[in-house]
């Protein structure tokens, strides 16, 4: 029987994911980002997706690439309690406005405190964020939003995220000064809320997102052979034809 294209293909109501906006704006100005970040939350509440967000800005995040930087001298460091809730989300959604064409301080920040933590392995020799899926959100009203994606998503799937089809969502509005999303028009109606291209990003993103946390849950996540630990690696590639060990 063909499947229905009105109902979804499985249930997503275990599934855990963080939006971490990293808007230069403290909570509780309003921020463009949060504002597009807003469409994906919804789409996964519907679904009953368990659904978090942080505003980095939000926190004393030190600089650093050390799971806890209070242990290299600062004197406060509020990543660990951020990395709680990165380690138990299934999906992360980066959110980032555009500055000169690249994502914000705050984003890269956010790249390097989780790649501080990537070295961390799983009960099975994994590393930490194999078996979890991500995405970005992206807005602004100057050029950059595929550049910065493509940015965001090589971090993420290098550290170990499965990256799904077309993850990503952005507006830009007209080039140069302009409407930033969700900002009022002439006519009243907020910018871009009624753009095509930009809200079936995010709907494609949210609904890919969901689906690659399904598959990967649903497989107990990510095949763990050949992306273990070096001595588990080197015993599995011993006797392979190409593989010799020096010596």
């Amino acid at each position: 029987m063909a499947e229905s294209k009105l109902s979804p293909p499985a249930r997503y109501d275990d599934l855990k994911a963080l939006f971490i906006n990293c808007t230069l704006k403290r909570s509780p100005e309003a921020s463009h980002t949060d504002d597009l970040m807003d469409v994906c939350r919804a789409i996964m509440k519907t679904q009953g997706v368990s659904v978090d967000s942080e505003r980095l800005v939000d926190h004393q995040i030190a600089f650093g690439v050390q799971p806890d930087m209070t242990d290299k001298g600062w004197d406060r460091d509020d990543w660990p309690q951020i990395w709680d809730k990165v380690k138990a989300a299934d999906i992360l959604v980066i959110g980032t406005p555009l500055w000169l064409g690249e994502e914000s301080s705050v984003a890269r920040m956010l790249i390097e405190r989780l790649y501080a933590q990537s070295g961390q392995r799983q009960e099975n020799g994994q590393f930490v964020y194999y078996g979890k899926t991500g995405g970005c959100v992206i807005t602004g009203n100057e050029d950059g939003v595929k550049h910065t994606a493509m940015t965001l998503q090589y971090a993420l799937s290098h550290i170990g995220y499965v990256i799904p089809p077309q993850a990503d969502a952005g507006w830009i509005g007209e080039i140069g000064p302009g409407l930033s999303y969700g900002d009022e028009s002439e006519g009243g109606a907020p910018a871009g809320r009624n753009n095509a291209f930009t809200q079936t990003n995010a709907t494609i993103l949210s609904w890919n997102l969901m689906h690659t946390a399904r598959l990967l849950k649903d497989a107990g996540g990510f095949p763990a052979f050949g992306n273990q630990d070096g001595e588990t690696m080197s015993r599995q590639a011993l006797g392979h034809p190409f593989w010799s060990p020096k010596g």
